[in-house]
């Protein structure tokens, strides 16, 4: 942690090496709107400093909107200092291990290439759980100690945000604390924390150390978690025993953090510019936050409930100011279901009116099938080349889209693209899941079926045989918060067996096989993000065993080596102590749990009511065997008491506003 002079650049160290690696540009900064402060940058004072990481390639992670508004909103205050750093290709953390005469590069930020040691705070942001492993290299290339048990005052804080941060016990070990939700408060509020303790002259209070007090005061807000503070048993079984706090004042549950009125908060307005091709060259506006569908499967709309909304002018102006400091020519509206903003209408209008004649171009993500209307995808593509559209059905048969709330008829589907063919559109991706809760083979066998009535309608409306229909399709892997988080996960053996079934049934169709594509990852990455998704602090040892046997980039399928999870969760398992063992991969994986089981996250608060999630895994199990239950969607019909608005203080925040987006006003 920062203390006295500032940290030198490393930059003199790194430059000469970079013609060694591939892809040099993405280490040297200096993007288009990057912050770049004075080390003391607090007018009076302390100043705050941030290294903030999305542990995974510079291309991967610039992109990525929830680090660049937590710099931004970081970087607006003039006492602090807020940096970017990524995960480095393993031939530069060869060349940086290997050092000069000065000894190994340390891990560095991108903005002026100081040491992440050196900085206050060095917060992680994980949208995946496979970028643990890369979290394990940035530490150790940053000479922080990997254990949060060995760190001293001379060490950041280590913090961890983002979806997988609502399970953070596998890397527990690894953590000095998480934050649950929304950061763009709780950073500034964190922030405000460690400079009045820096003020005070860094005190040690009643605690053992002056790192330990700056944590104690952290916990002691019920909004961060510090896992040191709170002690996990184990019961005979292998399940947990109970996680209670081992100190006085410290929270039993911690809540998450949600921010009110969006419009408030029009971030990012500077929107970062890559020097490096990333894989998203656009800039991005996100519309609302949230999600109440209620599909079961999605931890991503279970833990950001409620809906906010943007009204249209500020998402206008966003979009206007963005495209002005960044030079983009596409701009991405974006949630978890853009199509259901309340003016989502009158802004695809309003927007292609504005920019029609112009380079600038507009892109939904994917469209739910009952959201999508011609007219929208016509205001979309009006002023952009017509590419193709995106829909998720999620479940090829209708019993296993009723089995996840996803209440998308066949008819649905085939009427929504028939008008899509019959206005112009020659290609349709389909995205399912294969391996959710009582799926069955003939459930995924009727992904085939669905794909061929969508190619055969489209010829039939557009009376052309050019029509393709791509059928994307990914693992499910049950996630913590959500209905399914007590499900089996299918093992890798039999999804894999399911997949090579239809792969099979699609080729050999003459008649539509060719028009099909097909795509699918094998099952085995989704085992290992299991594990780490609804794994406990014993999964912690695995992650180290991986990590040292050369896991890096997990996430990447060239990277990825199952065989090198297992071998670790072996080892790592089969040395747990009496207490804590008698568990092995398929007990964290394939195995259903039970209702009065404690599950490793239950002392974090999505808001959601454990009851509810319950009896709506009860639901999904009873629309299997028949039973006719949909949950609607909360935003249009009265609560249904999942829990999170009076639990967390909150209330849906939805339009329509009644405003219009006028034209630009020609200067």
């Amino acid at each position: 942690m920062s203390v006295g002079l500032e940290p030198a650049s490393v930059f003199s160290r790194l430059e000469p090496r970079l013609a060694l690696v591939s892809k040099p540009i993405q280490y040297v900064g200096g993007e288009l709107n990057s912050t770049q402060k004075q080390w003391e940058c607090a007018p009076d004072g302390e100043s705050v400093r941030w290294a903030l990481m999305y542990p995974d390639a510079y291309e991967v992670g610039l992109p990525n909107q929830g680090v660049q508004i937590l710099y931004e909103v970081l970087n607006e205050r003039d006492w602090i200092l807020a940096e970017r750093t990524y995960s480095v290709w393993p031939d530069l953390e060869a060349v940086m291990r290997t050092g000069d005469e000065q000894g190994p590069i340390p891990q560095f930020t991108v903005d002026s290439h100081r040491p992440v040691r050196a900085f206050d705070v060095f917060g992680l942001s994980f949208s995946t759980e496979l970028g643990y492993t890369n979290m394990l290299t940035a530490l150790d290339l940053a000479g922080i100690p990997l254990h949060a048990v060995d760190r001293t005052e001379d060490d950041p804080v280590v913090l961890a945000g983002g979806h997988a941060a609502f399970n953070p016990e596998p890397i527990a070990d690894f953590l000095d604390a998480a934050v649950l939700g929304d950061g763009e408060e709780v950073v500034l509020a964190i922030s405000e924390v460690v400079r009045e303790w820096k003020d005070q002259g860094r005190p040690a209070g009643e605690m053992d150390s002056p790192r330990d007090e700056l944590l104690r005061r952290l916990a002691v807000s019920g909004g961060v978690y510090v896992p040191k503070f709170y002690d996990v048993s184990y019961a005979a079984d292998g399940t947990i025993a109970a996680v209670v706090p081992n100190r006085p004042g410290i929270p039993h549950r911690v809540r998450k953090h949600t921010l009110m009125d969006l419009d408030a908060w029009p971030y990012p307005a500077k929107p970062l510019v890559p020097l490096a091709e990333t894989v998203h060259e656009r800039f991005s506006v996100e519309i609302f936050r949230g999600c109440t569908r209620g599909c079961r499967f999605c931890q991503a709309g279970m833990i950001t409930r409620p809906v906010r909304e943007r009204s249209i002018n500020t998402i206008g102006e966003m979009v206007e100011n963005g495209l002005k400091k960044s030079g983009f020519e596409e701009v991405g509206l974006l949630s978890l279901s853009s199509a259901d903003h309340t003016e989502i209408g009158e802004v695809a209008t309003g927007l292609a009116d504005r920019y029609e004649g112009s380079n600038v171009s507009l892109s939904l993500p994917s469209t739910r099938v009952d959201a999508f209307n011609i007219t929208l995808a016509n205001e979309f593509s009006r002023n952009g080349r017509r590419s193709g559209l995106t829909f998720a059905p999620e479940g090829g048969s209708e019993r296993m889209r009723k089995v996840i709330n996803k209440m998308v008829t066949e008819e649905d589907l085939i009427r929504t693209v028939a008008t899509a063919y019959s206005h112009g559109w020659r290609q349709v991706k389909l995205y399912f899941m294969c391996g959710l809760p009582t799926e069955t083979d003939e459930d995924v066998l009727a992904i085939a079926d669905l794909a061929k009535k969508v190619i055969a309608k489209g010829r039939e409306v557009s009376g052309r045989n050019d029509i393709r229909c791509t059928v994307s399709i990914g693992g499910f892997v049950p996630k913590p918060h959500t209905p399914f988080q007590w499900a089996g996960q299918l093992d890798h053996e039999t999804t894999d067996e399911r997949l090579a079934k239809l792969r099979e049934v699609v080729r050999a169709d003459k008649r539509f096989g060719r028009a099909i594509g097909f795509r699918y990852h094998d099952g085995k990455p989704g085992t290992i993000e299991g594990l780490l998704s609804r794994g406990d602090r014993r999964v912690g040892r695995i992650i180290e065993e991986v990590w040292r046997d050369g896991g890096r980039f997990d996430g990447w399928s060239e990277h990825f080596s199952y065989d090198r999870w297992v071998e670790a969760a072996d080892r790592a398992l089969d040395a747990l102590p009496e207490s804590q063992g008698g568990v092995d991969l398929d007990w964290f994986t394939t195995r259903e749990r039970e209702y009065d089981e404690t599950l490793p996250w239950d002392h974090l608060d999505s808001g959601l009511d454990k009851d509810w999630l319950w009896a709506d895994w009860e639901d999904a199990l009873a629309a299997a065997d028949g039973a006719d239950i949909e949950v609607e969607d909360c935003r249009w019909t009265p609560c249904y008491d999942c829990g999170v608005c009076p639990e967390m203080n909150t209330e849906i925040q939805i339009g329509p506003t009644g405003q219009k987006l006028l034209p630009l006003s020609v200067v």
